[in-house]
């Protein structure tokens, strides 16, 4: 599913380089659970960034799906991430003036699917993740649990074969969190590929891998008794 080996990654801050990722070999398989830590500076936000083809590496190899990513260009590079990838973000990035239903079926507008087809898929997602009463509400209705499931249904709603997770819990509480966490583990259940980015040992705790970086290296990578909430 996704094969990384020896990326490289350095930014030029003016007066000299700063190497981020260091040599990074990962290799997660279709179906898996994987949660990726470390503290600021790791090079997690890197890394992630790099697996979402959002920058790319310096050298190394990263294939997503058998498919080589390098050299890309931006369209194809805009391609690839709708082909393969469903994104969810800390902040939700719902688009403020757009109902929970528009919202869900933005990216099938992208893809040119027709009005009819695209309404149809949006209520099915927004019903797999408990939202279908809520369709025609904007997000300033919404609470910030309710925004996180939107955004989880727009990230699902093309079939991607890989889910980013980018501290999805991380501007919701406890109760809120345990929930999303408890979606997320059901959405992996039926086989999607799920990576989350967190600082939250609870959450990582709530996956069934964690890699762990350090200062531009893996740490660690444990496989984890997973909590089924």
């Amino acid at each position: 599913m996704l094969r990384i080996e020896d990326i490289n990654k350095s930014y030029d801050t003016g007066k000299s380089k700063l190497h981020v990722l260091k040599g990074i070999n990962l290799n997660i398989n279709e179906g898996e659970f994987v949660s990726i830590m470390g503290s600021s500076g790791s090079g997690k936000s890197t890394l992630l960034n790099i697996i979402g083809i959002l920058d790319e590496a310096d050298n190394g190899i990263y294939e997503l799906d058998g498919v080589p990513i390098k050299h890309l260009t931006e369209v194809k590079a805009a391609e690839y991430r709708s082909r393969f990838l469903g994104f969810i973000f800390q902040s939700f990035n719902l688009i403020n003036y757009k109902t929970a239903l528009d919202n869900v079926a933005l990216p099938l507008y992208y893809q040119n699917v027709s009005r009819k087809e695209r309404t149809k898929r949006a209520e099915e997602y927004l019903e797999k993740v408990g939202l279908l009463a809520w369709a025609n509400h904007l997000p300033s209705e919404l609470s910030g649990g309710q925004k996180q499931r939107i955004a989880i249904a727009r990230a699902l709603i093309t079939d991607p074969k890989l889910v980013l997770a980018d501290e999805p819990t991380g501007a919701l509480d406890s109760k809120t969190t345990h929930d999303i966490m408890k979606l997320l583990q059901d959405i992996n259940k039926e086989g999607k590929t799920i990576v989350v980015v967190t600082h939250e040992p609870d959450v990582a705790a709530q996956t069934k891998r964690n890699v762990v970086l350090k200062d531009g290296l893996i740490e660690s990578d444990t496989f984890i008794n997973q909590i089924v909430l």
